[in-house]
């Protein structure tokens, strides 16, 4: 009988620890027992296809004379299989087993023993391979070694289910499926939510594993995962990952991370306006948004508070257009979950501004005598703070809701616009008018002096006369001195607080005229006094003649000096020598003392200098 003895693991060996056995073979030689001591590794871990070298020693307590060696393998059934044969004759691959032309023997190095080698491992040859050592009366002994084969997995594929899943399940629902194939030996599947392993739990979390071995030896693992699903779930990414074993370790591969759809119910109802942005106007468009926070979104009914008619809405959009004043309230939105039949509510605070038409007062148009004073208010209703400016003819006249009008003249007369605006709004504003009338007797510029001006004599000058007054005056003229043939009023015109009268006079002596403005309230009168002058044609004429005198004489002069008779010097006397006669030398000198002349300025319309009427009277002498 051989008693076998296993030694026992090395500290700091892999996971898979290698030990080694030895066997102690009884020997009868001159009645004293030899032996033989067997060491072999216990395993060798190998990759699919690559070569695995499995060495069998030993030790003879006695040399034996001659001994043979025996590698056999221990096949799925319960007899074992040679596979090699050797002595110190002949070495011999047995015929017709999976090893034939796969393994070689050889020695191991200047030990005694002998490594099996297998090439293009199999996964059929994960077995357990026995070396028999047989030294006849040195003894004999056997050892084995467990060939174990390794190949990874492909990669994981993970599948999520495509429906969404309730949070009301009462069970665990099917929530994704993971495999791996063909792996050897059989790998393993672990599920994780986020970075956080899941383990089977009773009523919350079931995993399936199915496994299936492939025709050719391989393993393919297909795991389903069961949850029970709550909110927090949906956005959670779920994996799946695998480890197999490679030699002397385990490796993991990882899928890709899955979201699953989670179904749970509307618990808070949540109602906003979209637009417009800011404050809302009379006229505008109101689009309000409803939103719930289930999955799926839940239908939503509109309604306004105290009002049980639902307000018609396109999906979670209700759009109120041109919004009136009238249209400001409490809007509610409504969810019915078709799971658990439970209604929320959500509310939200409509207000619509608005800004009245401004109210003027006084209204329309007003009617002031001078001197009064009068206090204007624009008013115009709004929801919001106004600001109020008052314009006339475009310039800003005034602030605030009330103009007041003191001490008022004909200049104060007009339209006064206020416009109202609202600062926090600008969309809002508003205008309203008042027309201003002052009432009083005419009233003409510098009526308290006389203007006094000059014209020649037979000359026409041009008077002008402007009245302001309300109601609208009439102006009449009264000229002393002059017969009424004399002078004719040229043109009248009126604007809406005030006449215009443009007369021609022709001169003919001293001349007083005065323009009258009357009006039902009152006259007022606005004298000229014109002075006629005498002698202007007559020094004109003169000037005139004495110019032509002087170029005729010049022409005479130069004459007479291009036919050489008259010499020139410098003294400018006038000297006629035939010695010094010489056309160079020929000087004319010309003196003139006559005194300038004043001239006479026409007069026109209050002392301009030309009328309309000056050729009229040209035309006349």
């Amino acid at each position: 009988m051989t008693d076998c003895m296993q030694d026992p693991p090395q500290t700091g060996s892999t996971s898979h620890w290698l030990s080694a056995i030895v066997c102690e073979a009884p020997a009868v030689n001159n009645a004293a027992w030899a032996k033989v001591d067997m060491t072999m590794e216990e395993s060798v871990e190998v990759y699919l296809g690559d070569s695995a070298g499995i060495p069998c020693q030993y030790v003879f307590s006695e040399q034996p004379r001659a001994f043979m060696i025996q590698w056999f393998r221990n096949p799925s059934s319960s007899s074992r299989e040679r596979i090699y044969y050797g002595d110190n004759a002949q070495q011999i691959v047995d015929d017709g087993t999976d090893f034939t032309g796969r393994i070689t023997v050889s020695n191991v190095g200047d030990k005694e023993g002998v490594l099996l080698t297998i090439q293009d491992v199999q996964l059929t040859d994960e077995r357990e391979f026995f070396c028999q050592v047989n030294g006849m009366a040195a003894g004999n002994g056997e050892g084995k070694t467990h060939l174990r084969v390794f190949d990874p997995p492909m990669a994981p594929v993970i599948e999520g289910v495509h429906a969404g899943i309730s949070v009301t399940n009462e069970l665990p629902s099917r929530i994704a499926s993971c495999e791996a194939r063909n792996g050897f030996p059989r790998p393993n599947i672990t599920w994780y939510r986020g970075i956080s392993p899941l383990t089977p739990t009773h009523g919350q979390i079931n995993v399936v594993i199915l496994v299936t071995r492939e025709s050719n030896g391989f393993y393919t693992v297909q795991s389903e995962l069961q949850y029970k699903v709550a909110k927090e779930d949906k956005d959670v990414l779920f994996s799946c990952e695998v480890s197999y074993y490679v030699p002397g370790a385990v490796r993991t591969a990882e899928s890709k991370g899955i979201n699953i759809t989670v179904h749970y119910p509307t618990t808070v109802v949540e109602l906003w306006k979209e637009s417009p942005q800011g404050l809302v106007k009379e006229g505008d468009t109101v689009e309000i948004r409803c939103q719930g926070d289930g999955n799926p979104p839940p239908p939503f009914t509109f309604n306004r508070e105290q009002q049980e008619t639902a307000l018609e809405a396109s999906d979670d959009t209700l759009v109120l257009r041109e919004v009136t004043r009238g249209d400001s309230g409490v809007y509610q939105c409504r969810s019915l979950d078709l799971d658990t039949y439970e209604e929320v509510m959500g509310d939200m605070q409509l207000i619509v501004h608005y800004l009245d038409p401004a109210l003027v007062v006084p209204k329309d148009s007003e009617i002031m005598f001078k001197g009064e004073s009068l206090t204007a208010t624009c008013n115009a209703l709004s929801s919001l703070e106004t600001f109020t400016v008052w314009f006339k003819n475009g310039q800003q006249v005034g602030t605030g809701h009330m103009l007041f009008l003191q001490d008022a003249t004909y200049d104060t007369a007009g339209e006064y616009v206020c416009e109202v605006t609202v600062p926090s709004l600008p969309g809002l504003h508003t205008s309203g008018s008042v027309h201003i009338i002052v009432q009083g007797a005419p009233q003409m510029k510098d009526a308290d002096r006389e203007v006094e001006m000059e014209e020649g004599a037979g000359k026409w000058m041009n008077l002008s006369c402007e009245a302001h007054a309300h109601p609208l005056p009439t102006i009449s003229w009264t000229v002393t001195g002059s017969q009424s043939e004399s002078w004719r009023e040229v043109l009248t015109s009126a604007t809406e607080h005030s006449t215009i009268s443009l007369v021609s006079i022709k001169v003919t002596s001293d001349i007083t005229a005065f323009c009258n403005a009357t009006n039902e309230m009152g006259t007022e009168a606005k004298s000229f006094s014109i002075s006629a002058t005498e002698g202007n044609g007559v020094i004109i004429v003169v000037i005139i003649i004495c110019i032509l005198l002087l170029a005729v004489l010049g022409s005479v002069l130069y004459f007479l000096h291009k036919k050489g008779k008259i010499p020139c010097g410098r003294s400018g006397k006038q000297e006629i020598t035939k010695e010094n006669t010489n056309k160079d030398g020929i000087v004319v000198e010309m003196k003139t003392d006559t005194k300038t002349e004043e001239a006479v300025l026409l007069k026109g319309v209050n002392g301009d200098k030309n009328g309309p009427s000056d050729q009229y009277m040209d035309l006349r002498k």
